[in-house]
């Protein structure tokens, strides 16, 4: 009877100790967040609770196995217990990483919360997130070397390796040459302020919105639902156009080719007119010149703001439309024409002497050329 009340004594009060302290921590951290409703860190902190009794319940079988006095265990105590140390270990890493996005995740929404400029908020936003990658990095390398420490093979091994750690680490600097590159400039990126999560920007030529940053990759949205994906070392060695700095209102613009004789100072009022019923315009500045001149048409330019890059581009198109379809209604002569006219006839005399001189017949234009002569009577 011993034999099976002693194993089950030892493993259920492990297992109901382990969901007890789990319990009442949940507990206490619920009334935490009730107390404090503007802190969001014992709301998230409550999310570490499934973590939090693994690496209990694991501590305290790793602990009492040994006491249960079966057998079975006995025998296999050395791989019982390598195997509870693993998942302890594995598990410690998990509750770890959590713990750490809690307060990260904290801070931030604390920060959000209080803070009424976008850019700076969208700059945190990818400090935080790298700085969870990095977190989340440096705890798994932990994990491991703790779980290869655990077998006396791999601390052999360790200890050669150590020994040759300067020739490594020169061999893989030059293998990952381009890797650790990148890997310092996400750094760069991320506390240099250069991109970040949320900005407008334009590479190679395709415009879209920055969706995520890590520390070897970026990846860009596109106004077509398209993500691509670049080496963030592209943003510290090449130039591009990032439309939220400074500010993510705009300026744009709109060209028409028409003809001379358009009415500028009509399609002048006929723009604000535009505008004013145009909920993407910001009302902050407009204009309209013209700003080029060829023979047959000349080039007006039309000014919109709009308070960001989406709200331009549904500006611009707007009036564009608007214009246009004002212009062939009310004003169709200001629209481009080409301008043809039927070709002139040439006399017959002309056109006979044009044919003689292009079938090189040079007599009779010699012959044409000359005065009348006149003729020797004929006996």
């Amino acid at each position: 009877m011993e034999n099976v009340l002693r194993p089950l004594i030892v493993l259920g009060g492990a297992v109901l100790l382990a969901l007890a302290i789990g319990w009442a921590a949940d507990l206490l951290l619920r009334r935490a967040d009730q107390r404090r409703p503007g802190v969001p860190l014992w709301g998230l902190l409550r999310e570490c609770r499934t973590p939090l009794r693994l690496v209990l319940l694991t501590a305290l079988l790793r602990g009492s196995f040994r006491e249960t006095g079966w057998a079975v265990l006995e025998d296999h105590d050395a791989g019982i217990g390598r195997a509870l140390s693993l998942v302890l270990i594995g598990a410690g890493a998990w509750l770890v990483v959590r713990i750490a996005s809690a307060v990260v995740e904290s801070a931030y929404d604390r920060y959000a919360a209080t803070t009424r400029d976008p850019a700076r908020v969208r700059r945190v936003r990818t400090q935080v997130t790298l700085i969870m990658r990095i977190v989340t990095a440096v705890v798994a390398v932990v994990a491991v070397a703790a779980i290869l420490l655990t077998f006396p093979d791999m601390r052999a091994l360790g200890t050669s390796m150590l020994a040759s750690a300067g020739i490594i680490g020169i061999v893989a600097g030059i293998a990952a040459q381009s890797t650790l590159g990148n890997l310092f400039a996400g750094f760069q990126i991320a506390f240099g302020d250069m991109v970040r999560i949320g900005d407008t920007v334009v590479v190679d030529g395709e415009w879209g919105v920055v969706e995520e940053v890590t520390l070897t990759f970026l990846a860009v949205r596109t106004w077509d639902e398209r993500r691509i994906t670049m080496p963030v070392s592209y943003f510290t060695s090449k130039p591009f156009e990032n439309w939220s700095r400074g500010g993510i209102q705009m300026t744009g613009t709109v060209f028409f080719h028409l003809d001379h004789s358009a009415p500028v100072p009509l399609m002048r009022e006929k723009l604000h007119a535009i505008l004013l019923e145009c909920p993407a315009w910001d009302g902050r500045a407009w204009n309209l010149a013209v700003t080029d001149t060829t023979p047959s048409t000349m080039e007006v330019r039309a000014v919109v703001t709009a308070k960001d890059a989406d709200d331009l581009w549904t500006a611009r198109c707007d009036v564009r439309e608007r214009m246009l379809a004002w212009l062939a209604e009310q004003h169709p002569y200001a629209l481009p024409r080409i301008g043809t006219a039927p070709a002139a006839v040439l006399p017959a005399q002309s056109r006979t002497e044009r044919d003689g001189r292009d079938d090189g017949d040079t007599t009779g234009a010699a012959r044409a050329e000359e005065p009348d002569r006149p003729r020797p009577a004929r006996g």
